[in-house]
C-alpha cells in the first residue's frame, strides 16, 4: 500500500508499489488529465509536479512517490496557478489539447522557480512534444501568466487583483447580457 498526497488529498493506493504513478492516477483515482504518450517520459504529456517540481508520470512508481505530494493538471488551479491555464487559452496555445496538460505542468514548475523566464528558459523547460504546433504560442502564454502571478504577488492581500475574472478567449461569443 502506497500512501501519498494527490491535489491536496491523502490518499491510499492498494496497488504494487512499481505500479507507475500515471497508471495509478489514471485508474485509480479516477484522475485522467495526465496522459500516457511515449512511455518514456519523452513527450511530457504525462508530467505531474511531485513536490512542485515536474516529473513524467510514467516513469515514476508509486514506491517513488510513497510520502510525497503530487499535482496534476486536475489540482494545478488549486495551488496558484489558475493564471498559467488561463493564458495558455487566452493566447490560444491549446489545439488538440492532449499535450496540453503537461505543458500547464511544465509551466507552472517553471514559474514557481522564476515568474520572469526568459524564451530560452521557457524553451528549456517546456520540452514537451505537441504535434499542434502551438510551440510558438507557448512562449506568449507563459510569459503572460508569469506577468499575472508576479502582479498578484505584488499586491498580496489585495483581492482585487487576485480574484478577477479571467480576460474573455478571442474565440468565445460573449456571454447573454455581458459587455463586450
Amino acid at each position: 500500500m502506497s500512501r501519498l498526497t494527490v491535489n491536496d488529498r491523502p490518499l491510499e493506493f492498494r496497488m504494487d508499489p512499481q505500479t507507475p504513478l500515471l497508471w495509478a492516477l489514471r485508474d485509480a483515482a479516477n484522475l485522467t488529465g495526465t496522459k500516457y504518450g511515449c512511455g518514456s517520459g519523452e513527450c511530457g504529456a504525462c508530467m505531474v509536479l511531485v513536490d512542485g517540481e515536474a516529473r513524467p508520470a510514467c516513469q515514476l512508481s508509486l514506491a517513488e512517490v510513497e510520502g510525497r505530494a503530487v499535482t496534476t493538471i486536475e489540482g494545478l488551479g488549486d495551488h496558484g496557478f489558475e493564471a498559467v491555464q488561463q493564458a495558455l487559452v487566452a493566447e490560444q496555445a491549446i489545439q488538440c489539447g492532449f499535450c496540453t496538460p503537461g505543458i500547464a505542468i511544465s509551466a507552472a514548475a517553471l514559474l514557481a522557480r522564476n515568474a520572469g523566464p526568459s524564451d530560452v528558459e521557457i524553451r528549456a523547460a517546456i520540452a514537451n512534444i505537441c504535434r499542434c504546433g502551438v510551440h510558438p504560442r507557448l512562449a506568449s502564454a507563459i510569459r503572460r501568466a508569469g506577468e499575472a502571478m508576479r502582479r498578484v504577488s505584488t499586491t498580496a492581500g489585495t483581492a482585487d487583483v487576485a480574484h478577477q475574472p479571467p480576460a474573455p478567449v478571442p474565440a468565445t461569443p460573449p456571454v447573454r447580457g455581458e459587455q463586450q
